[in-house]
């Protein structure tokens, strides 16, 4: 994937389509924020990721609890296995209808599938909007990379902004509901740098035979949270 920052010229031949130019990096850069800021509207903060089940249920009682947590769902579980269908959903060629089947099957609970499905939805929609496309909806992973390939950035840089936005948005939820302090929330987000940035190193040169999750208990408590009476996030 190429990070030229320029493209055009006044092209040739006997009626060709001209390569339609690539976006300036720092252009680029900034559109692939926006897409995954909170403000975009995929819905993020209806969604705890079993996060609220852990808190109600005492195995996340603090920051170091909710660090840990957090370390584990990127390393071993949900994370790291959309940090994978994301980078391949990056690459030329990707087989999209492919890749939504896996994310589809490798979801461990019903509400995991709703989350990944109607936040990928949602996605889909606004960047058809925005871009002037019509791609079917997908998982979220997938509909990031469909959408991300055409900005021409580094595969381990949109991997890392991408768990970042994910670790990002259950932090925010921790904050209210632990609670934390705001102060606390970056804490433990600042922590989880490290973790990140090694993932998206991984996943950016790894394989489909790579894909997998070991994250039971963030499954068990994805699972758990269904059966809950009073719950306020919708996973």
């Amino acid at each position: 994937m190429s990070d030229a920052a320029s493209g055009g010229g006044d092209g040739g031949g006997s009626g060709a389509a001209l390569a339609e130019p690539a976006m300036p990096q720092d252009r680029a850069l900034l559109t692939l924020v926006q897409w995954l800021s909170p403000a975009f509207p995929v819905g993020g903060y209806a969604y705890s990721h079993g996060l609220e089940w852990a808190i109600r249920a005492g195995a996340v009682r603090d920051a170091a609890g909710l660090q840990g947590w957090l370390a584990d769902v990127i390393a071993q579980g949900s994370g790291r296995s959309d940090a994978l269908l994301l980078a391949l959903s990056l690459a030329p060629g990707a087989d999209h209808a492919g890749l939504a089947a896996h994310a589809r099957a490798l979801a461990p609970a019903k509400e995991r599938l709703v989350e990944t499905m109607d936040q990928g939805r949602a996605f889909t929609l606004a960047t058809n909007a925005l871009l002037g496309q019509d791609h079917a909806p997908a998982p979220l992973p997938v509909a990031v990379g469909r959408a991300a390939a055409g900005l021409g950035l580094p595969v381990e840089r949109v991997l890392a902004l991408y768990l970042h936005g994910f670790a990002s948005g259950l932090v925010q939820g921790a904050v209210r509901f632990v609670p934390l302090g705001q102060t606390e929330g970056q804490q433990v987000l600042a922590a989880l740098h490290p973790v990140i940035g090694r993932i998206a190193r991984w996943a950016a040169v790894a394989g489909l035979d790579d894909l997998g999750s070991a994250g039971f208990g963030s499954d068990m408590a994805a699972m758990a949270h269904e059966a809950m009476e009073v719950r306020i996030f919708r996973s």
